[in-house]
């Protein structure tokens, strides 16, 4: 391929792109991993994550990607035959059920149109029916990073409580952790599930769970073979800063460095920053005669925004359009969505300037691809950036005075 100036738009939903600072904090030197410094950089991490997720208790570190982290959940909380809910809230949704379904799980799998996260109300009625409480957990996707469709946890957990029902709650946050407000232990989730990739701005290739003294004292008791996913087998060694098997040294370097952005960003500034970036997204699209594949505002993702096309229009042409003419990678329609839709991640190491470079590649797409389309839809994205950073600047000064 020819060579092309300028850097590449990745504008998935994730992998996001990798800022420079955490680039440079993993290229260091391996160190040995039974060795103190090790420790130390273990116990930095091992204590930073605690605070993304916003928890006191453990939170274990994979080398593996999200789909580990669904499959630890799993066998460190479950049994062969126990039974689970979950909704079909978009395509990752149906990928944790299938897993489930391979480790002998009786999942009642609640169906959706991947335009709605899960119904606090089903959650309830169904729980409310399980008299005999054979519903072992209640699993479900955060942020639906197929559809853009963000499930409301602390309505979930109220649903859960609402019920009197004592099943766990496993909640998937692989792409609205570092994105979109998140409470472990506020909402009172049991397992939380996520991924290294996304809002915490790293390369693939660590995933965690976050885990609640009720998924502890289910781990001790539950029967489903493990061994590398133990928690019981991470416990001891990370009280030390070590871990039971190799670790992803660098990766841990760059972890480290991740959690210490977020922070001096503030976590608040950082959820304002994707929920304006979001927003702005929308407006785009409406802009543009275009439809949000969400349906409920409540619901809106502020990590990504999935744009439903015409029918008779291909998204996947418009996506090989903009990518061989303005070096943009935009998100597929996976499962029934593909072909249908196009998706734009808004999240991770993302700025002003770099989502109004977004939309006008999109913008231009549109009319290279030949879909019918208002012009101004980027335009009036601009207009609402603009308005956040003259407000932003306002508090500044007043905070400041």
């Amino acid at each position: 391929m020819a060579h092309r100036s300028g850097r590449h738009f990745l504008q998935i939903p994730g992998p996001t792109n990798v800022p420079d600072r955490i680039l440079r904090a993993m290229d260091r030197p391996t160190i040995d991993h039974r060795g103190p410094d090790f420790a130390a950089l273990g116990r930095e991490a091992l204590d930073g994550i605690k605070t993304i997720f916003k928890t006191g208790q453990p939170v274990v570190i994979y080398p593996a990607s999200g789909t580990g982290a669904w499959e630890a959940a799993i066998v460190n909380t479950l049994s062969p035959g126990d039974r689970v809910l979950m909704f079909e809230t978009g395509h990752f949704a149906t990928l944790w059920r299938n897993l489930a379904d391979r480790f002998g799980i009786h999942c009642d799998f609640v169906p959706g149109d991947w335009r709605h996260g899960v119904d606090p109300a089903a959650v309830e009625a169904r729980l409310a029916e399980d008299r005999g409480h054979t519903i072992k957990a209640v699993m479900v996707v955060h942020n639906e990073t197929s559809t853009g469709v963000a499930s409301r946890i602390p309505l979930i957990r109220n649903a859960i409580d609402a019920a009197g029902h004592p099943a766990l709650l496993l909640v998937d946050t692989i792409s609205s952790l570092g994105s979109i407000d998140y409470r472990h232990d506020e909402w009172g989730v049991d397992v939380t599930v996520s991924g290294s990739q996304k809002g915490l701005m790293l390369p693939p290739g660590l995933s965690f769970n976050a885990i609640s003294e009720k998924a502890i004292a289910a781990s001790r008791s539950n029967r489903m073979p493990r061994s590398y996913w133990d928690w019981a087998d991470m416990a001891g060694p990370n009280r030390a800063g070590f871990f039971p098997y190799t670790p992803a040294t660098n990766l841990l370097y760059g972890l480290v460095e991740a959690i210490d952005m977020l922070h001096e960003e503030g976590l608040d500034a950082v959820f304002a920053r994707h929920d304006r970036h979001a927003e702005a997204t929308r407006r785009a699209v409406t802009g543009w005669g275009l439809e949000v594949l969400a349906l409920d505002p409540a619901e809106y993702s502020s990590s990504l925004t999935a744009v439903l096309l015409p029918d008779g229009h291909d998204a996947d042409r418009l996506r090989r359009i903009i990518l061989d003419r303005f070096d943009m990678s935009l998100g597929a329609g996976l499962g029934k969505l593909a072909g249908r839709v196009f998706r734009i991640g808004h999240l991770g190491d993302f700025n002003d300037l770099t989502l109004a470079g977004t939309l006008s590649g999109v913008e231009m797409g549109l009319e290279l691809a030949g879909i019918p389309h208002r012009k101004g839809g980027a335009r009036a994205a601009m207009d609402a950036l603009q308005a956040g950073a003259a407000a932003q600047a306002e508090r500044t000064a007043a905070t400041a005075a």
